[in-house]
């Protein structure tokens, strides 16, 4: 009962601070007008600009912001107790990650569209806006490198879910032609579009099992010696995808895929929330008897709650890369500024619930019994129970959430005879991650009558497909950064969006493909220590261009100024401890390409920081206006 009444508690806080604080904000603060003429109708090309009903895009929206973002930091999260991580996704997403995400939104739609690095151009100075894109830059380099593993990883361990992942394609594609010929309403089509989905999950999970089986590796070299495996093969394919995707008019693809995403989504959360009240009420789902509400039992190796736990929770609380979505595409297609907060702020609260669900599902959840797949005959999956070797009962409860997080833990004699924990947070890799919310929402399925096999199928696909999406949302971002870089640094030659696009999927495919710390297709880990303080960073940032904003207007700012120093402070923090721990800092370690990006980056932050303190003594009430149409590069 304990699961479901927090579950009940932290949905009714999301409603209630989105028709109060939202509200506030929206009206009081920034004046929303359902007649301003938005970036949409001013510019519309047909291409990026195009002017679209507010349930489409909050469905672009709202995937693009999402992806396995909210599924694996609260995931990793919960190491250190389900409390905090509750408490930072419950607050952090009202008060912090809503308002970073709406403010962003509505300064792009008084901008033109431009992203927020163009912006801080002119509300900060001409440098900040170049800082801001470099970091940007890097920032998104890093997500192209990483996100195709991520469904790598993904498609390996549950291989049934392939099929209704790839299906989704041309699905969309067809929808969004026939819609944009039609003029008809998405709606209809995105439901039966969602309906053969899962007809497919249905026959990935009982009849086509090993259709799309990535354990094999293809004989194809690479880079001498090195072949390339089937994460390789499989990241390379999602990049020409996505160059593809990200260059189409929003329209084609982009849209109806986010659309049926949006639905399968709110499927799969009534699904989730419907097992989550009956085992709840059954009393299967036991969140305090399953996981330590704080962990006391945590390896040496593990870094501190404090900074870490706002770093590692970055999507489901605030995270950097959504001011990226909401200044990048999601202002290009809002057709009415009256449409800002409940795209903003209500699809962060959204994510809020999400992340909330991973919680719940990752401790109750798992709580409720451990099952391991097994292989037999041609690729025929199915799950038993996992049994203990000291009970032989079924592994439940609190022993069910210390074998998914603490398994890996061992303890080891030193030199001078004293021993110590390692392993358990080092060790803890991404399929672990992810699997713990894919197995422990499984269960969940389990309670309304869902069979385990295809249950596990279904979570699998929201992951995958969310993946996806953020991996061709990031790809379209990272053009109008290198655009825009390109305007700024005059190479007229970045501007040309097939060009940019090519740009950013070489730089991220050939940090991709490298050799990493998993093997062939996993370089993308080897900088990705340093994403989570520099996405966290960002964030702070954006807050800085939003504050400004608000002071050029003359407006209110305290309700930002208190985040924005919180996530300038949180991430710097964390990135200095990875920097030079001792014994586990970069500096020790001798890793000196983290440790050199590592100071490029907090050199950013500071001197961006500057440039603000600097602008501010004459930007109260000064509000530059935009230039004339004739003149505008968006």
């Amino acid at each position: 009962m304990d699961t479901l009444i927090i579950a009940v508690l932290s949905f009714v806080g999301f409603i209630i601070a989105y028709h109060t604080y939202g509200r506030w904000i929206a009206n009081k603060i920034f004046g929303l007008e359902d007649q301003a003429i938005t970036p949409s109708r001013e510019l519309q090309d047909g291409v990026d600009y195009v002017p679209t009903k507010r349930e489409v895009v909050f469905g672009h929206h709202f995937t693009s912001i999402a992806g396995t973002g909210p599924i694996v930091g609260p995931a990793i999260a919960v190491f250190w107790g389900w409390l905090p991580a509750l408490l930072w996704v419950v607050l952090g997403s009202i008060f912090i990650g809503a308002v970073h995400d709406f403010g962003a939104l509505v300064v792009s739609l008084r901008n033109r569209g431009q992203t927020l690095g163009e912006v801080a151009g002119r509300m900060i100075t001409p440098r900040a806006k170049m800082l801001f894109l470099l970091i940007l830059f890097l920032s998104l380099t890093v997500v192209l490198a990483i996100f195709g593993l991520v469904i790598a990883v993904i498609f390996a361990l549950y291989p049934e879910s392939v099929l209704s992942v790839l299906i989704e394609i041309p699905l969309a594609v067809t929808i969004g032609f026939w819609i944009h010929r039609a003029g008809k309403s998405l709606l209809i089509p995105s439901l039966i579009a969602l309906g053969v989905m899962y007809v497919t999950m249905y026959i990935g999970a009982y009849h086509l099992p090993r259709l799309f089986d990535l354990g094999f590796q293809f004989n194809i070299p690479l880079f001498g010696d090195t072949l390339a495996s089937a994460v390789v093969v499989w990241t390379l394919v999602l990049f020409v995808y996505c160059f593809i995707a990200s260059v189409l008019p929003v329209w084609t693809l982009l849209q109806p895929r986010d659309y049926i995403n949006s639905h399968e989504l709110i499927v799969a959360l009534l699904l989730l929330v419907a097992g989550l009240a009956f085992a709840g009420i059954t009393g299967h789902a036991d969140l305090i008897g399953s996981a330590p509400a704080i962990a006391s039992d945590i390896p040496p190796d593990a870094p501190p709650i404090m900074p870490f736990l706002f770093i590692t929770i970055a999507c489901g609380a605030i995270s950097g890369f959504h001011c990226l979505v909401s200044s990048g595409t999601s202002s290009k297609q809002i057709q009415s500024e009256g449409d800002a907060q409940y795209i903003g702020y209500g699809a962060m609260l959204l994510e809020g619930g999400l992340a909330t669900i991973v919680i719940l599902a990752c401790c109750a959840g798992i709580g409720m019994g451990l099952f391991t797949r097994v292989n037999v005959d041609e690729g025929s999956y199915f799950y038993r129970k996992t049994i203990s070797q000291e009970t032989g009962e079924h592994i439940k409860g609190r022993e069910a959430w210390m074998m998914r997080y603490s398994s890996q833990i061992e303890t080891i004699e030193n030199p001078n005879g004293t021993t110590k924990k390692v392993g358990g947070w080092l060790n803890h890799g991404l399929g672990q991650k992810v699997g713990a919310f894919i197995e422990g929402g499984g269960n969940f399925l389990t309670s309304v009558g869902i069979p385990l096999k295809m249950s596990i199928v279904i979570m699998a696909v929201l992951v995958a497909s969310f993946a996806a999406t953020t991996l061709d949302s990031a790809t379209r971002l990272q053009r109008y950064v290198i655009q825009e870089i390109g305007l700024s640094l005059k190479v007229k030659l970045l501007d040309n969006r097939y060009i940019a696009t090519a740009v950013a999927l070489v730089l991220g495919g050939i940090v991709a493909v490298l050799p990493g710390p998993k093997g062939p297709g996993s370089g993308g880990l080897i900088l990705w220590p340093l994403f989570g303080a520099t996405n966290q960073l960002l964030a702070g940032l954006a807050f800085m261009v939003i504050v400004f904003y608000l002071i050029r207007r003359n407006k209110p700012i305290w309700f930002a100024v208190v985040p924005m120093i919180l996530m300038l402070i949180m991430p710097a923090w964390a990135m200095i401890w990875n920097m030079f721990a001792p014994e586990t800092g970069w500096y020790f370690t001798g890793n000196y390409l983290l440790l050199g990006v590592g100071i490029s980056i907090q050199a950013l932050q500071i001197w961006m920081v500057v440039e603000g303190f600097l602008a501010l003594r004459t930007a109260r009430g000064n509000y530059p206006e935009l230039p004339p149409i004739a003149d505008f590069t968006g």
